[in-house]
């Protein structure tokens, strides 16, 4: 009873988390089209936040435009007088246009109204890491500093040929300065540089290495290795009258390294039952002493798991940078351009079939998983800035139900002076509306996919 209160504690606030973020996303893109619409005298029928397909949940007219809220999560929408659009409303572009439409404005006012949605995103994205950059300011960890290595997590990076201590130098031409570096860059590793054991090796990536990558089982992919810092023994611990002291490291225990538990886990199963020699390192000195393995490779201990003691032992460096409100603007900036960059590169893998990235494509539920199942207003607004560049990047794609499908034939209306026809207008619109619903099918397929057989 209390796992499953616990469970559906988690699951509401993951949800909560994803249907904030996502209306707050939608309604402020549509709110770039309405804003200069209205600014340009152009009448707007509806505001709806998702599909209102037959019914909705919600609706209300105030002045001429109906503001709702459909039934189908998929977006949302604003309904724009003399303009071919998600409602297909071609009854209105058969009569005479009139001086409120969007068909009898300049195309340079058509422009701005078209692309007032992604330039919202952008700016949502933008303002948020400028003031995360001032209210959290920025954590890293020097990654020349880490001791031991890294921990691999994924069987792909294993397979590769990455190992547990292996440390990371550099990805491709980049050189791994923080360990948040490894995150930006991993995902387009074509080379990876490390030094193992003091012997600097190359490693290649296969090309369809995100391909391969969207179909393992494992959970992240690198991390730190948790070091063996002594807290407590457990209540009656046959091992309770050793000299064993909070904040104690392990070195080895019966001759063989064990500081991180990568090392330990396997070592003890080797060694049930025995009695062996352990060293452990208090305040510089190094001590040995033997100690009982029980039965089961336990040892009756219980031992640290906080960064802020692994950091006290040595095991690396972090630092914390606090801006001032000019600087934050610099930085916000700054992981604002890198994002756009990362997810641009990451789209163009994804259109690669040689990469196979496009089977980690994700829809509704890979992103609601992204969201954490704990609260927190700091993951809360980076996953929703980083949602917002996918939103503003993917409007932008040349596809006639998208944003950047509108753009490009208003382009080439100001560039050729001819303008499209509004019956070949009502066709691309239809085909980039089954191009949409099949890129999101093939989403929330891949999504569907991977929970049945992942």
């Amino acid at each position: 009873m209390v796992l499953n209160t616990v469970i559906s504690m988690e699951f509401i606030i993951k949800i909560s988390q994803f249907l904030l973020s996502l209306s707050f996303l939608i309604v402020l893109h549509e709110l770039g089209h309405f804003i200069p619409a209205k600014l340009f005298k152009t009448r707007v029928e509806k505001f709806y936040l998702f599909f209102d397909v037959k019914y909705s949940l919600f609706k209300k007219k105030i002045g001429e435009t109906v503001y709702g809220i459909g039934w189908l999560p998929l977006g949302g929408y604003v309904k724009i007088s003399g303009m071919i659009d998600e409602s297909m409303d071609t009854e209105q572009m058969q009569q005479e246009p009139q001086p409120w439409e969007f068909r009898s404005k300049p195309s340079w006012q058509r422009l701005i109204i078209m692309l007032g949605g992604v330039t919202v995103n952008f700016l949502i994205a933008l303002v948020v890491y400028i003031v995360m950059a001032f209210v959290y300011g920025s954590f890293d960890v020097d990654a020349k500093s880490v001791r031991g290595g890294y921990l691999i997590k994924n069987d792909v990076l294993r397979e590769i040929g990455l190992q547990n201590g292996d440390k990371i130098l550099a990805i491709n031409d980049n050189e791994i300065v923080n360990f948040s570096d490894i995150k930006r860059y991993i995902l387009e590793t074509e080379t990876m540089t490390i030094d193992r054991q003091g012997s600097v090796e190359n490693i290649a990536f296969p090309r369809n290495f995100l391909g391969q990558l969207s179909g393992s089982k494992s959970k992240g992919l690198v991390d730190f290795r948790t070091p063996i810092i002594f807290d407590r023994f457990s209540e009656g611990s046959i091992n309770s009258a050793l000299d064993i002291r909070t904040g104690d490291v392990f070195v080895s225990i019966d001759g063989k390294p064990a500081q991180f538990q990568d090392e330990l886990v396997p070592l003890l199963e080797d060694i049930k039952g025995q009695k062996v020699e352990l060293v452990v390192r208090r305040n510089g000195t190094t001590l040995s002493q033997p100690i009982q393995v029980t039965d089961d490779g336990k040892l009756e201990f219980y031992y640290t798991t906080l960064m802020s003691d692994f950091e006290s032992a040595g095991f690396f460096k972090s630092f914390r940078k606090e801006y001032n409100f000019n600087e934050s603007i610099a930085a916000g900036s700054k992981r604002f351009v890198n994002q756009i960059s990362s997810y641009w590169t990451q789209l163009k893998l994804i259109f690669s079939p040689s990469t196979g990235a496009y089977k980690g494509v994700g829809g509704f539920k890979a992103i609601f998983d992204v969201f954490p199942d704990t609260w927190s207003w700091e993951s809360f607004w980076n996953i929703t800035a980083f949602l917002s560049i996918m939103l503003a990047v993917l409007n932008l794609l040349p596809i006639p139900a998208l944003d950047g499908g509108h753009v490009m034939f208003l382009l080439y209306e100001m560039i050729s002076g001819r303008k499209p026809g509004d019956k070949f207008m009502e066709y691309a619109q239809t085909v980039g509306f089954f191009i949409l619903i099949a890129l999101v099918l093939f989403a929330n397929g891949n999504d569907i996919f991977k929970a049945l057989f992942g």
